[in-house]
């Protein structure tokens, strides 16, 4: 790493950064003074390994902490949870809504900071979201009995989740040209504010085809900087997800690959239990899954991806 002046820019280096050109003048300082004498000349050689050693210590100090910035800027600020009907019709679409309940629950409890983006997206302010809820993308498929079910019959829907990490720094750089933006009326109760101001935000990623609406904040301005964060996170999924379809074979034992397609829970209100098809381990009390306790679910998929991953989904109901 060779030294740059920019590094007094940094709050964080730039004591070092200060002290290394100190030792760079005191050297050049040192060199001039001895002249030809032969004997100070010896003194400022010897004088110069000394300040070269120093100042190889202070670049590997400085690039400890440079790394560890670029470290924590590519971490994820916050979570978002996007919620969708599968198959099923009403009964997915109510399975979905039951799934983003769960989840808030489970936020609730956990004292987090939740933001509705809109009725089926909301987001989770704390990078310990991320940690705990990363592994819940795909398609989550539940067995039961509706309650407009006259003849008992068992129904199978699914409804399908993304876990979209929100980063300080965007992974996936967006060009502007490349946006669709347009400005609505926020929907539902909320004041003059809402009724009279184009607030919300629909931005539209026209590569992709990836559009974004946000409308819980007060301001547009607001509104924009929030979609423009969710759009981001999902073209890096989007990336994630493409880039491991070229490695299926590799993508099939590990857990966090999975895109919104691959089923990986199933919720049979029948038999009191819920799977998780990659870890192929289940639990049982839906009710009170149902209800955010779902910390062990968490745990045990935190544990198994830590060790490396599972095995490949396999449908066992």
């Amino acid at each position: 790493m060779e030294y740059s002046s920019e590094f007094k820019n940094n709050h964080a280096t730039r004591y070092l950064a200060e002290e290394y050109e100190r030792l760079e003048a005191e050297r050049v300082s040192s060199r001039e003074a001895a002249g030809e004498d032969a004997l100070m000349r010896e003194m400022a050689e010897e004088d110069e390994v000394r300040i070269a050693t120093r100042q190889k210590e202070l670049l590997a100090d400085i690039e400890r902490i440079m790394n560890r910035e670029k470290e924590e800027e590519s971490k994820p600020k916050a979570l978002v949870l996007e919620f969708r009907a599968g198959a099923g019709g009403d009964e997915a679409s109510l399975f979905a809504t039951e799934l983003r309940d769960m989840y808030l629950k489970y936020a609730e409890g956990k004292r987090w900071r939740i933001r509705r983006i809109d009725d089926m997206t909301i987001e989770l302010d704390t990078p310990a979201a991320y940690d705990a809820l990363r592994y819940e993308t795909g398609v989550h498929r539940v067995q039961r009995v509706p309650l407009t079910e006259k003849s008992g019959r068992i129904h199978t829907s699914t409804a399908s989740v993304a876990a979209l990490p929100i980063r300080v720094k965007p992974v996936v750089e967006i060009n502007p040209s490349d946006i669709h933006m347009e400005f609505t009326r926020s929907g539902g109760a909320g004041g003059q504010n809402v009724n009279k101001v184009e607030s919300a935000v629909r931005l539209v990623h026209i590569p992709t085809g990836v559009d974004v609406r946000s409308s819980s904040e007060r301001s547009q301005l607001a509104n924009r900087l929030q979609a423009m964060e969710i759009l981001s996170a999902k073209l890096e999924a989007l990336a994630i997800e493409e880039e491991a379809k070229k490695h299926s074979d590799l993508r099939s034992g590990q857990i966090g690959t999975a895109d919104r397609s691959e089923k990986i829970r199933t919720y049979n209100f029948l038999q009191d239990r819920i799977t998780d098809h990659r870890l192929k381990e289940s639990w049982h009390n839906l009710p009170k899954i149902m209800l955010g306790y779902i910390d062990p679910i968490v745990e045990a998929l935190q544990k198994a991806a830590e060790a490396g991953g599972v095995g490949p989904v396999e449908d066992d109901e």
